[in-house]
């Protein structure tokens, strides 16, 4: 299948609006910040663009990125403006042809940047096989994807690879498409549905259960939404598969529980982080505003104490003492609880 997708993004389509169906689209309202990043961009490299969601995490300042199928590289030019000159992003893509574009135009953004040398390279070769570009170990911040891991027919390969080279604290932060159920064989062997980014998709549990596996264990869904497709004959082909395209972000750090476990702490957002002075949006369940103590469960803790997040939070507890799961992740104790001692059950909850 790969050489099918390959010949479709490299001489199929030409422009973004030759895609068949909006699933390698971007629908989110952008930041204003990000919405002139991107009009800087050059404009064949705009043209030749197909993804799906934002992958640009906050706190990029002086970090080195990859970026697994970067395409005509788009994002790695967004991504080294806001690197700045301390930062570094590599682009990796196996498609000649969208890599002709984004190479040609280095010299470009350098010097719209304002750069005295380029701050980004791109590569050739395979997001499965990251082992055979001489990535160091361990070397990267941050890595990205938008609307990419779906074409992969290696996906497990993927997360490892990605696991492998990021830092300690680092994190996978990238966008795609996944499906609410396993898609059939058949419609998986179909090209076209291959490379609109269909019918590749994961079944959403089974990605987080491969993260899981490749060392990410505790999976974050950060944004998602339902993606239409306005082609009648494809969503006919289709039939009853839900698709959605869906941000993720995973964290490289040792001993993450399973679960969600309480142990009495909290943090406070100082509101240092550039961009977003009001309130972090960790993930989907974890908006943080500044100034307010917010109880986190163990895990998210560690997300935000031994990562880049660190400077910008105040930390309240430890880990001395538990007291079981934790509510506020979306889990819960699964037995009944006794109302005649249960707190939450009491006259005067406010919830």
């Amino acid at each position: 299948m790969l050489s099918e997708v390959k010949e479709y993004y490299g001489k199929v389509l030409q422009r973004s609006e030759d895609l068949k169906t909006n699933a390698c689209a971007t629908e989110a309202i952008l930041p204003s910040y990000l919405e002139a990043a991107i009009a800087d961009v050059h404009s064949e490299v705009r043209a030749r663009y197909y993804g799906c969601g934002l992958v640009s995490p906050q706190l990029l300042e002086g970090a080195r990125i990859l970026d697994l199928g970067s395409g005509s590289g788009r994002d790695c030019y967004v991504l080294s403006r806001l690197v700045g000159r301390d930062g570094f992003v590599v682009g990796v893509e196996m498609t000649e042809e969208q890599l002709d574009v984004a190479r040609r135009h280095v010299d470009f953004h350098t010097q719209k940047y304002g750069y005295s040398q380029p701050n980004l390279e791109f590569r050739q070769g395979y997001i499965e096989r990251l082992d055979e570009l001489g990535l160091e170990e361990e070397s990267f911040d941050i890595i990205v994807s938008n609307c990419v891991i779906n074409l992969s027919t290696d996906k497990e390969a993927v997360l490892r690879h990605a696991h492998r080279l990021l830092r300690p604290g680092g994190e996978m932060y990238f966008a795609d498409v996944y499906a609410d159920r396993r898609v059939p064989r058949e419609l998986a062997s179909d090209a076209l549905l291959y490379g609109e980014c269909l019918s590749g998709a994961l079944y959403w549990n089974d990605f987080e259960s491969l993260a899981r596996r490749a060392g990410f264990a505790d999976p974050r869904l950060v944004e998602d939404r339902p993606i239409r497709i306005d082609n009648p004959l494809i969503d006919e082909r289709i039939g009853h598969i839900r698709f959605f395209s869906a941000t993720y972000r995973l964290f490289k750090l040792a001993g993450l529980e399973p679960s969600c476990e309480d142990y009495g702490q909290a943090v406070v957002y100082q509101g240092t982080i550039p961009h977003h002075p009001q309130a972090l949006v960790l993930d989907k369940h974890h908006r943080i505003e500044r100034g307010k103590a917010f109880p986190v469960c163990g895990n998210t803790f560690r997300m935000l104490h031994e990562t880049r997040f660190a400077p910008h939070f105040d930390f309240l507890g430890d880990f001395s003492t538990h007291y079981g799961i934790f509510e506020g992740c979306g889990t819960s104790l699964p037995f009944e609880k006794d109302s005649s001692t249960d707190a939450s059950s009491q006259s005067g909850c406010c919830c």
